[in-house]
């Protein structure tokens, strides 16, 4: 029986630097640019407060202008420590910098921060990411004026996780917002915050306030708490509240919002053809809530937006947006940092173009220059040649230090072992994860009542579709509830032949679970659901990735939205199809990709009426 919900709304010692108590010496001073202006005064304002504002005084006074230049850039170094010897790593910064490791990196460019990815071999394992934290920070502390590093990650939890196991990992925001509860939203940036800042990273790019009014989104999707600006904000608001409390500064992303479009500017141009109007009501809220709530950075995205720019410029390079609506519409004294400007969205931009535009527009960092020599280089020549003023330098420079302050970074930038042990992955931490996962789960549809399952059947359950771990863990999930399980992989976009081999398979199985994922854009997975439910099996479908393919696998009598799918996920599912009630709804509109009638509306969700 069931019944319709619809109600509104760690390891040995680190490295060297890791120590608690490793003093941070005041350095002979350098020889300094011009004294901050009148511009940097009133980028620190009243907000900074005086005590603050004196000390950043101070700090731009002893610094060089290219010690100025280098606090604006944010970019990444290969390696797991900030020595790293590893000849892979070695090479691969001499190749894009022309030093051997971080250290080298920070001595030479002085910039103002770091980004960490697995990919450059920075996350390995909590106590190495917290060794090369204090490593870089012990670097940037040793030089001739003392400045603490901005260390950044994307942990936004959900489908972009730089940080995996031991850490707690957090659904994704749409998986948050099923649950229909900002608490759980700040609960979960809390946790993330405080394993971040145990691992000695202060900035987490999260959380991604993009409203998806656009089902066919392809950068956000399950990265957007909804599609309703409203509950976008309340959740927005929250999430901020976790990091802050956490000591974390968190990145409001991607403003003015990317929820229209459908390009994701990682690839491509990406263009939004709202009005302004729309704009200011569906995009803009969950920015003006984050602000409000004291958010410390912004991340400007590179969507175009004729309506606010006509000049077509990305919202990253436009002064219109970034100092216009942003800086005095919205009253954001913050940093402004950009998406990446390595993104494909510029690519036909010329760099030193993309450099300069991004300064006059009002950014205050630049994430991750093409070429970051010729980036600074080339804001080293505009401000000589006054193209740039010293003034605006001096603006964002005390944004950024400001900010820098505000985390304790100047007091204590460090970690240590004890931290990492304590503060990452530990039972509360883990426990917190699974209850918003299990809050999550969405019944979206259950026609005769086929679910829940029965334990302890004995069945054949055939497990088949999307994700190549994530069949075989929720397989093995299934298992433990006492049926047996068949796995049968088909691929992210299903040929003739996997389909097949699934149809062979059901035809085998009392019940097949078929997984999809985003299958709203892929014919494949229509189609082996489609056949799948041609065997006369029952087919329950689990969407693990947005709940728009409930309007695209209708045949299927039950449908459950999981919106993700780490292990706490597929755990929340797998007990969900053998009774646990599910207790998400939709937070967001599912509807006839034909005539856009609403098929599910936002807030729709089934319960067991009987349910654990």
């Amino acid at each position: 029986m069931i019944r319709t919900v619809l109600r509104s709304p760690a390891a040995a010692l680190l490295a060297a630097g890791a120590a608690a108590t490793l003093a941070v010496q005041p350095a002979a001073a350098a020889p300094a640019a011009s004294p901050p202006g009148r511009a940097a005064s009133s980028a620190l304002g009243n907000a900074a407060g005086p005590r603050v504002a004196a000390e950043v005084r101070g700090i731009m006074s002893r610094m060089t202008l290219a010690d100025k230049i280098g606090q604006l850039f944010v970019t990444y170094v290969y390696g797991p420590g900030a020595t790293t010897g590893t000849p892979a790593d070695v090479q691969a910064n001499q190749a894009l910098y022309g030093v051997s490791n971080g250290a080298q990196l920070i001595a030479k460019y002085h910039v103002g921060g770091i980004i960490y990815f697995t990919w450059s071999d920075n996350l390995n394992n909590p106590a190495q990411i917290a060794g090369l934290s204090n490593g870089l920070q012990q670097a940037a502390m040793s030089q001739p004026v003392p400045v603490p590093l901005e260390i950044s990650t994307d942990q936004e939890g959900g489908i972009v996780n730089r940080i995996g196991a031991p850490a707690a990992i957090s659904p994704g925001n749409m998986a948050i917002g099923a649950t229909f509860s900002p608490g759980m939203a700040r609960q979960a940036a809390a946790v993330t915050g405080q394993q971040l800042r145990a691992m000695g990273i202060n900035v987490d790019n999260a959380p991604v306030v993009d409203v998806n009014t656009n089902p066919a989104n392809t950068t956000d999707g399950t990265r957007s708490f909804g599609d309703d600006p409203g509950a976008v904000a309340r959740f927005a608001a929250a999430s901020v509240s976790g990091f802050q409390h956490a000591g974390i500064s968190a990145v409001a992303k991607h403003f003015p919002g990317l929820g229209d479009t459908t390009v994701n500017t990682d690839l491509g141009v990406a263009v939004s053809n709202e009005t302004r109007q729309q704009i200011f009501t569906r995009d803009i809220p969950p920015f003006r809530a984050a602000i409000q709530r004291g958010i410390g950075m912004v991340m400007a995205g590179h969507v175009i937006v004729p309506a606010l720019d006509p000049s077509n410029r990305p919202a990253s390079l436009s002064e219109p947006i970034v100092t216009g609506i942003l800086r005095r519409q919205l009253g954001f004294s913050g940093v402004v940092i950009t998406d990446s400007l390595s993104a494909g969205a510029l690519a036909g931009i010329p760099a030193d173009q993309v450099i300069l535009d991004a300064i006059q527009a009002g950014d205050d960092q630049l994430l991750m220059p093409e070429d970051l020599a010729s980036a600074e280089q080339t804001v080293m020549t505009a401000v000589q040649q006054g193209t740039i003023s010293e003034q605006r330098l001096d603006a964002s420079v005390a944004r950024i230090l400001t900010m820098k302050f505000r985390l304790g970074l100047f007091t204590n930038p460090y970690t240590t072992q004890d931290a990492v042990q304590r503060d990452v992955g530990n039972p509360a931490q883990l426990a917190t994860m699974a209850r918003v996962a299990r809050r999550s789960i969405t019944l979206v549809k259950n026609a005769g009542g086929l679910l829940p399952l029965r334990p302890g059947s004995g069945e054949h359950v055939l497990v088949t579709g999307w994700g190549y771990s994530s069949t075989a863990t929720l397989a093995a999930d299934l298992a433990g509830h006492g049926v047996s399980t068949t796995r049968v992989w088909t691929g992210s976009a299903p040929d003739p032949a996997a389909i097949q081999s699934a149809v062979t398979a059901a035809r085998q199985s009392d019940v097949v679970v078929v997984t999809t994922e985003d299958a709203w854009g892929d014919p494949g997975q229509q189609q082996l659901v489609r056949e799948l439910q041609g065997t006369g099996r029952p087919v329950i479908v689990v969407a693990l990735g947005t709940p728009y393919d409930a309007a695209y696998t209708t045949e299927a009598p039950a449908f459950l939205a999981a919106y993700g799918f780490q292990p706490d996920t597929l755990t929340a599912v797998a007990n969900a199809l053998f009774g646990t009630n599910p207790l998400g709804r939709l937070p967001v509109t599912v509807r006839n990709p034909a005539s856009g009638t609403a098929v599910y509306p936002r807030g729709w969700g089934l319960h067991y009426s009987s349910g654990r």
